[in-house]
């Protein structure tokens, strides 16, 4: 009777103890290298709510799991569930995975215990006393091998009118959470070219990203390095493409290891569709009005860069000219302030339609065709014989002092606005390429908004002489002077002409220079003829003969040659390309990567003044540096997808890498001693470890 008795007591005690814990755990499966179990974190659940089941992995020690993406091997976990009518499974919410490395390839997984979540939702109107739940997961368990297995699992679940959580369970389930990334309000836009993945992330600070993983499989190559940088505002991250990349899909997640730990995001493909409104979701107003302000900086200094300064001569003679009222001048400024505003914005709208049919431009584009450098050439040529008094052109536009009716002067001022933006295109300012680069990644308004704050900067030293009383006091009397200056100042336009035809030269070589030049020796007749006709010394005759003149000029610029590229190899660089960059990076080298363009005044005065300096190419052979250089005189795509990678929309772009640093971007306008400064600063915090 004793041991009859015995064995009932340790029977209920079994039942007892054991049996709510059995009621809310699938028990333990075993299976080669791994165990695993279901649990729930309720072991009563009431109809119309929302619980989690947790997939619990203990695999054997130096054995791993993967991923939803597993790298570049290896098999994702899935599960399928059986479950009632109206109770529906969400997707598996994952950790935060690791790299694992297994030469030659990487992979991504789970080292020891792994909490796989899924959360599911019960109908209000269920009607059943047990929710019974099946799942059928399959899994790869790897070491040196790989192990295939799959099991099935098995839940019944008490539905009451009051949900109890599953206390025993509680710790593995905040377990869980804590391995998982933090989701963060924020969104990126990724692309895929020249056979490597970039990605940009505003952010607002700098969360110390040590390394990410896409979600995304055959996306990128999980073994090559990966560029993590913080720059003004955005992470940047780059990595080489995947080779069996096919898709780019249109958004997928993100996670960050932080040094708070990781983090999960979203990224967009750059082709998805726009917003056409500022979106307060991945918008930040004290971010936009920072790069309006830059942007505003940026146009103010442009007025002194070496591209603008001979158009706005035209505008200085208007200024000086003591003739006009007080109430015309502040007309003609506003005029020539509308010019210069509309056509940054219309700039800017053609270079935002450009890219959404996905063409590769950026700041500068319209002097990446031929036929524009050829055209714009000629106009500065005909705008310097008028000033030097071969031709009077609708002396609206040169507001030389003579007695203007309103009409033509305000043409004149706002097309002389329009001739500046134009031109100063070539140019870069210091903070125009930070405002720029942002106003690239930013909805339509905002970014016609920074553009247009750039041209305002500009026209502002026009405005506040115009306006200001005091600043226009500071202004030389009107005399006979002017008439000498303005001879004087057609020469810089000369100089802007001459300059333009070397650039249509180096994009369509010595042939189609050579008829650029003819067509400049048809300008200048046809400007003498016009000039015969103004002072009644030619008859009709001559007009005719002008206007064919100007014809055969323009005719001349379509030389049926294709553009070629031209070599940026000099005695100390060589000629850009992505693969090269990576070789060099893969081998421990430091490398300067400029990107450049004929075009561009702004690049040619830093070469000659900074780069191709015997004190910089002594810096270079000191510190063992490879100089790259890149040239976008004319329009190439590859150059254009690195520049979007540092969120830059025009040239100049000087990037300096340093073994174990990240990337380093260089001021836009440099310094006989920028170069060495930066090398000597770089080669402090790491120096650099050669093999001998």
């Amino acid at each position: 009777m004793t041991l009859f008795w015995r064995l009932f007591f340790s029977i209920l005690f079994v039942l007892f103890f054991t049996g709510p814990a059995q009621a809310h755990s699938s028990g333990w499966v075993k299976a080669s290298h791994l165990k695993a179990e279901l649990v729930s974190d309720h072991q009563d659940l009431r109809p119309g709510q929302r619980f989690k089941l947790a997939l619990h992995f203990i695999p054997d020690e130096h054995w791993h799991t993967y991923w939803q993406n597993p790298g570049d091997s290896g098999l994702a976990t899935s599960i399928d569930w059986t479950l009632p009518d109206g109770v529906e499974a969400g997707a598996i919410q994952w950790p935060a995975p690791m790299a694992i490395s297994v030469p030659p390839l990487v992979n991504y997984g789970f080292e020891g215990p792994t909490i796989l979540v899924s959360e599911l939702s019960i109908p209000v109107d269920f009607k059943g006393s047990q929710l019974q739940i099946k799942a059928k997961v399959d899994w790869l368990v790897c070491k040196e091998i790989c192990i295939p297995a799959d099991a099935s699992f098995e839940l019944n679940l008490p539905v009451t009118q009051t949900a109890v959580l599953a206390t025993d369970y509680q710790t593995l389930f905040e377990k869980a959470s804590q391995h998982q990334p933090k989701a963060v309000p924020l969104r990126g836009r990724y692309d895929v070219q020249n056979q490597q993945f970039s990605a940009a992330v505003p952010m607002p600070e700098d969360l110390k990203v040590s390394a990410f993983f896409v979600s995304a499989a055959e996306l990128v190559d999980h073994a090559a390095p990966q560029q993590i940088d913080w720059v003004d505002g955005e992470l940047l991250l780059r990595q080489q493409q995947n080779t069996y990349f096919n898709q780019a899909p249109e958004q997928f997640d993100l996670v960050l290891n932080t040094a708070a730990g990781p983090v999960l995001l979203q990224l967009q493909h750059e082709s998805a569709p726009q917003q056409s409104a500022i979106s307060l979701a991945s918008f930040s107003l004290t971010d936009w009005l920072v790069m309006v302000a830059l942007a505003a900086v940026g146009g103010l200094i442009l007025n002194l860069m070496p591209c603008v300064f001979p158009v706005l001569s035209l505008k200085a003679l208007s200024l000086v000219n003591g003739q006009q009222s007080a109430q015309h001048t502040k007309a003609e400024a506003l005029w020539y302030s509308a010019g210069v505003v509309l056509s940054f914005v219309l700039l800017a709208a053609m270079l935002l339609v450009l890219r959404s049919a996905g063409e590769a431009v950026g700041w500068g584009f319209q002097l990446q065709n031929p036929l524009v450098v050829g055209l714009l050439a000629y106009l500065l040529f005909v705008l310097a014989l008028s000033l030097s008094g071969v031709v009077q052109l609708g002396l609206g536009l040169m507001n030389s002092g003579q007695q203007l009716t309103e009409k033509p002067g305000a043409r004149g001022s706002f097309f002389t606005g329009v001739l500046a933006v134009v031109v100063a295109s070539p140019c870069t300012a210091p903070f125009m390429g930070t405002a720029l680069g942002y106003a690239a990644t930013q909805p339509a308004l905002a970014a016609l908004a920074i553009f247009a704050a750039l041209g305002l900067g500009m026209a502002l030293p026009f405005l506040a002489l115009a306006w200001s009383p005091g600043f226009a006091a500071l202004l030389p009397k009107p005399g006979l002077w002017m008439e000498k200056l303005k001879q004087w100042l057609a020469y810089p336009l000369y100089l802007s002409a001459v300059w333009l035809l070397w650039v249509y030269g180096r994009q369509q070589g010595i042939d189609a220079l050579a008829l650029a030049l003819v067509g400049l020796v048809f300008v200048a007749a046809a400007c003498w003829l016009w000039g015969l006709l103004q002072l009644q010394q030619a008859g009709k005759a001559s007009a005719v003969m002008a206007v064919l003149l100007f014809a055969g000029a323009v005719a001349l610029l379509w030389y049926p040659q294709p553009a070629t590229q031209q070599s940026a190899k000099t005695d100390h660089a060589e000629v850009w390309s992505e693969q090269r960059l990576k070789q060099l990076l893969q081998d421990g080298k430091p490398v300067l990567v400029n990107m450049t363009a004929d075009w561009c005044i702004t690049c040619l005065v830093n070469e000659r003044v900074a780069l191709d300096t015997d004190s910089s190419k002594a810096a270079m052979a000191l510190y063992n540096l490879t100089y790259l250089k890149g040239d976008w005189t004319n329009k190439d795509p590859a150059i254009s997808a690195y520049l979007r990678q540092f969120q830059r929309d025009g040239v100049p772009l000087y990037v300096l890498y340093w073994p174990g640093q990240p990337p380093e971007v260089l001021p836009q306008i440099l310094t006989p001693d920028s170069l060495r400064q930066a090398l000597e600063q770089l080669s402090s915090k790491q120096p650099l470890i050669t093999n001998q």
